[in-house]
């Protein structure tokens, strides 16, 4: 199936289209998109489309894309698992050269160390909010929540007292502290989830268990909403502070997303806890490894772009969560900027 969203008032001013069902194709009809599918077409205007996703077994036509790239749309195309692994976007997209070369200068500053241990502060900051949040009125949970928070707590303390002069000198201890408060977090969190989707650790690439395969997935969705972002306000996701070492990946996205993981955590937290997955969501391959299947990524996408959309009030500014994402991007563009020396 083809599935979209609007944002308010089922009016389509700010449209996902996201094409996830095999032999789905998109093409173009003037000035908007057709959907073609077993159950018939579907037009769909222009104006008001922000994304279009395009997963295995799905069809784009050039002439769609050519629409796309004229009205500034993004179209993403997505592995199995969420993750982009390809991207058409409009060459208007931010003052490229310029930040690139404040970036590249960036990276080899204290103030690059600086921002990427604030990054990590707030990623621990908001696991203990969400375990403080999710935890009920049994004493041994909140005995176990409130644990788990002070140790969290003492990693914080640890990278706020942690100097250096450039994030090399200090980043494989800052990778270590992170995981630790990392694997105590989904430690204390998998009591808050039905027995069933219980999991013994985090497990990536390939997930080995129902709740992994959520989040990985869920992960993967947002990687490319930041990356995105990065892209249109000129940055380039490639060249990251923390995340370096990885060759051809867009390692900025995997420092910037740690502040907002917590997003994906609640959204999957919330859906398994309801007790409403069923097979259907998912499939086990002969590995053992655990895939969301058309239904569950339907689910988890429009469960996940609803938080996403939902308003709340940060710095004495109230915006959707999407839209504190992209002006903290923006931010951090004019940020960069200055290093353009």
């Amino acid at each position: 199936m083809t599935s979209y969203y609007n944002l308010t008032n089922n009016k389509p001013i700010a449209m996902e289209l996201i094409l996830n069902t095999y032999g789905v194709s998109l093409n173009r009809d003037n000035e908007g998109f057709v959907i073609t599918s077993k159950d018939g077409r579907q037009r769909i205007p222009a104006d008001g489309i922000k994304s279009i996703q395009v997963s295995r077994g799905a069809q784009i036509t050039s002439d769609a894309v050519m629409l796309a790239v004229e009205r500034e749309i993004e179209v993403i195309f997505m592995d199995r698992s969420g993750n982009p692994i390809g991207r058409v976007w409009s060459p208007r997209y931010g003052s490229i050269s310029t930040i690139r070369k404040g970036q590249l200068n960036f990276t080899f500053t204290h103030d690059a160390l600086l921002w990427i241990k604030e990054v990590i502060l707030q990623k621990m900051e908001n696991q203990q909010a969400l375990m403080l949040l999710l935890q009920t009125e049994q004493s041994e949970q909140g005995q176990l929540v409130q644990k788990s928070i002070n140790r969290i707590e003492d990693y914080r303390n640890k990278v706020k007292l942690l100097d250096g002069d450039v994030v090399n000198d200090v980043a494989p201890t800052l990778r270590g502290w992170e995981g630790q408060a990392s694997r105590i977090y989904f430690s204390t969190m998998n009591e808050f989830l039905p027995e069933a989707f219980r999991f013994e650790q985090r497990s990536q690439h390939p997930a080995m268990d129902v709740a992994n395969a959520f989040l990985n997935y869920g992960y993967g969705v947002l990687y490319g909403k930041i990356e995105g972002a990065l892209i249109k306000a000129g940055i380039d996701p490639y060249i990251g502070v923390l995340h370096r070492d990885d060759y051809n990946r867009p390692v900025l996205v995997y420092d910037v997303i740690e502040l907002y993981r917590i997003w994906v955590d609640y959204v999957v937290y919330t859906l398994l806890s309801q007790n409403a997955i069923t097979d259907d969501f998912y499939s086990v391959r002969d590995d053992g490894s655990y895939w969301l299947e058309g239904l569950g990524r339907r689910v988890l996408i429009q469960s996940l772009n609803d938080y996403l959309e939902e308003t709340i009030t940060k710095g004495g500014v109230t915006r959707s969560r999407m839209t504190h994402l992209t002006f903290y991007v923006q931010e951090l563009a004019q940020k960069l900027k200055r290093f353009n020396v």
